[in-house]
């Protein structure tokens, strides 16, 4: 798998030894591992330098049944500077990885996609850059499942959270501000937002593993929904409900961002055998950091 010390992939990483799977991770010179805790030691990890040939000699050593593919770079909104980043890491290494698939044999791959690649619900239409390597990373995917029989499903996720989460995400923020007593000041608050529990997240990744490996070649693409969007303004009148934290939020201090997702992409498929199972009001409270946890 790649992205084992991101949110989602860690998460992932340590569920997967436990479902009996050996499990093989690709990770940088630079990646922080600690993320993984106690489950780096269940898990083979493999150094990979940035090129062709090292991706080559280690899909050939690793030699995998299935593919995880997470590892992305995320930027809600790019600088110039961070162009040649966002293509490396969305475009470029995911392509090294595919190739080396198909030169070792190894023909399952579940591909991480996000909602944002259907702006105004459309069939395609980037929210952002991000969202625009991601496509072009299918694209590619396109000629690989027609020349070399790849097998994919791609999950196009929606916005995620729990316990553990680092990122600078909405639900992080909202608990940082709620145990610190600072006021956080967004958007007007009328744009629905679409979250997922982390542990629902990863029962579509293993799901998708099970039945990448029982269907035809071909390009399977699914939506990663709650099926339950919310205001961000009901979000926040949710958090003080369910977890009794106060919490000062100024809405409207500042403008809503460059090609908003005010309502979000609805034409998905949904994954069979799949549904979101922990309701916002149950999450939010698990998604407590673990540090503050009953303090």
């Amino acid at each position: 798998m790649t992205g084992a010390t991101g949110f989602i992939g860690s998460n992932l990483l340590r569920r997967l030894p436990r479902a009996g799977w050996e499990v093989h991770a690709v990770v940088r010179a630079n990646s922080d591992v600690t993320a993984l805790g106690e489950a780096a030691g269940e898990v083979h990890l493999h150094e990979h330098d940035g090129t062709m040939a090292g991706m080559l000699d280690l899909m050939g050593r690793a030699k995998p049944d299935v593919v995880f593919h997470l590892a992305s770079l995320f930027l809600a909104q790019h600088r110039t500077e961070d162009v040649d980043g966002l293509v490396n890491s969305n475009v470029l290494f995911g392509t090294q990885l595919v190739e080396a698939m198909s030169r070792s044999g190894v023909r399952h791959l579940i591909n991480t996609g996000t909602s944002w690649q259907h702006f105004l619900d459309s069939g395609y239409n980037p929210v952002n850059l991000y969202a625009a390597c991601k496509q072009a990373f299918e694209d590619v995917l396109a000629y690989y499942v027609e020349a070399e029989e790849l097998n994919v499903t791609t999950l196009a996720l929606f916005d995620t959270y729990g316990p553990g989460d680092m990122r600078k995400k909405l639900i992080p923020m909202l608990w940082q501000a709620a145990l610190s007593g600072q006021t956080l000041t967004m958007s007007p608050g009328e744009q629905l937002v679409d979250l997922v529990y982390i542990s629902d997240v990863v029962d579509a990744f293993l799901l998708a593993a099970e039945r990448v490996r029982a269907q035809p070649p071909g390009h399977y693409r699914y939506g990663i929904s709650s099926g339950r969007p919310m205001r961000l303004l009901d979000v926040v009148s949710s958090f003080r409900s369910a977890t009794g934290e106060s919490l000062d939020v100024v809405f409207g201090g500042r403008p809503y961002r460059k090609r908003e997702v005010m309502v979000p992409w609805a034409d998905y498929e949904t994954l069979p055998g799949w549904r979101a199972q922990v309701p916002f009001d149950v999450g939010i409270r698990m998604a407590r950091p673990a540090e503050t946890a009953g303090a």
